[in-house]
């Protein structure tokens, strides 16, 4: 796979459908937050794409694989004494797992977090059953900060998190 395939893209109206049809599967809900709806609609969808229509700095893109959306990933810029880091966060769609789209676009949008948007500090936390996100982070020069213990709830269990960074170079 060539990385010029995989690209980052604001998200539009038109993405509802796609993005509706990959976002409504439990095993994609089952590594996110409670926050993130399921089953996911189309309103869900058109709901979240026009939040990102009005994001001022853009921090929310489609992830586009040939041309086709194919998941998403986001910034969360931190406030107060945080302000110079972000919270990464990024779903792929379950028909494109495994071709390591999910590396080349935390690559993406960590190097637009640390140019663009003059961060310092990149992380990301991981539930403890999440293998392939972790591998994606560390194949993107993130870091294993550590674990915190029982630290997530979700589906009636207590889960670890694991928690990656990455310092910007500049």
């Amino acid at each position: 796979m060539k990385p010029e395939e995989i690209k980052l893209r604001e998200l539009h109206l038109s993405d509802k459908s796609q993005l509706a049809k990959l976002a409504n599967n439990k095993k994609i809900w089952d590594n996110l937050r409670d926050s993130f709806p399921y089953p996911y609609s189309e309103k869900d969808a058109e709901l979240f794409i026009s939040v990102t229509i009005e994001e001022s700095p853009k921090q929310n893109f489609a992830i586009q694989y040939d041309g086709e959306l194919c998941g998403v990933i986001g910034l969360i810029i931190q406030n107060d004494i945080y302000s110079k880091s972000a919270e990464i966060g990024y779903w792929i769609g379950e028909p494109f797992w495994g071709k390591g789209i999910a590396a080349t676009a935390i690559k993406l949008i960590t190097n637009y977090g640390f140019e663009d948007l003059r961060l310092i500090r990149i992380y990301a936390g991981v539930f403890d059953y999440n293998i392939a996100s972790m591998k994606a982070l560390e194949n993107s020069g993130y870091k294993k900060e550590g674990v915190f213990k029982k630290a997530v709830f979700k589906n009636d269990n207590v889960f670890d998190e694991h928690r990656y960074y990455k310092l910007n170079a500049h």
